[in-house]
């Protein structure tokens, strides 16, 4: 496993909020990845952290098994499997500082964009959109979750004019995201990342990310969420900001 300090000081505070996300702080997770960035390569980071996301992902689609949107489903997941393929052919083929540059940019477009919705910005596709534009979505959310665990605006921009019941969309969204992340492991497989040294860190790592989903399902009913999401979207655009800067070799 993985023992400089340097690493542990941002896979903790990284898997805390992975964790805190799945708990019901939704968003906070997509900043796990970035973290990790600053101390590894951003694939060896997602190869790590995808175990995690796999054992709390079969607990959310059990949960939520009877309640989802098998029309949404059927038309997001063959583009999201094509998004997830083309992610994987850019980690694949260009070095690293191109995935580095890609993260970053991705990490800063996605806190800009979290920060304009909470205040009240809505940036979404039409109710009566036709259905290949679902493909699309789903192509654009594959992408961005295989290359940074980001695939959340493009899907949120896609179903939320929907208007789905509640359950129905938590059900759905579990479901679809849980699926991409299966859709992951023959990408991580072929790059070479799933390895002795980062499936020990995952196992090492498992009990804090299980620990603070149950922390996160806790403080999502006591805590004011608005100021705590402002300072960690922030911090997502400067640790962006720090990815691009470190893959330009500035």
């Amino acid at each position: 496993m993985i023992t400089d300090p340097a690493f542990s000081a941002v896979a903790i505070p990284a898997v805390i909020l992975l964790g805190l996300g799945k708990g019901g702080f939704a968003g906070l997770g997509s900043t796990a990845l970035p973290l990790l960035a600053l101390s590894i390569s951003p694939v060896q980071g997602a190869a790590i952290l995808l175990p995690l996301m796999l054992v709390q992902d079969a607990a959310g689609m059990w949960a939520f098994r009877h309640a989802w949107d098998g029309w949404i489903l059927k038309l997001m997941l063959p583009g999201a499997a094509f998004g997830t393929w083309a992610g994987y052919m850019l980690a694949s083929r260009v070095s690293t500082d191109a995935v580095l540059l890609a993260l970053g940019l991705i990490s800063i477009l996605f806190a800009l964009y979290r920060l304009w919705s909470e205040r009240g910005g809505r940036m979404t596709a039409p109710a009566n959109a036709p259905g290949w534009t679902g493909v699309i979505a789903g192509a654009a959310s594959g992408f961005t979750s295989q290359v940074a665990l980001q695939g959340g605006p493009p899907f949120q921009m896609w179903v939320l004019p929907r208007k789905l019941p509640r359950d129905v969309m938590v059900g759905t969204s579990a479901i679809f995201f849980g699926v991409i992340n299966y859709y992951k492991l023959p990408a991580y497989w072929a790059l070479g990342q799933f390895s002795v040294e980062n499936l020990k860190t995952s196992a090492v790592l498992l009990p804090v990310a299980i620990l603070a989903t149950f922390a996160g399902v806790r403080l999502v009913r006591m805590v004011e969420p608005e100021r705590f999401y402002t300072i960690i979207y922030w911090l997502m655009i400067a640790v962006g900001a720090r990815l691009v800067w470190k893959a330009l070799g500035l």
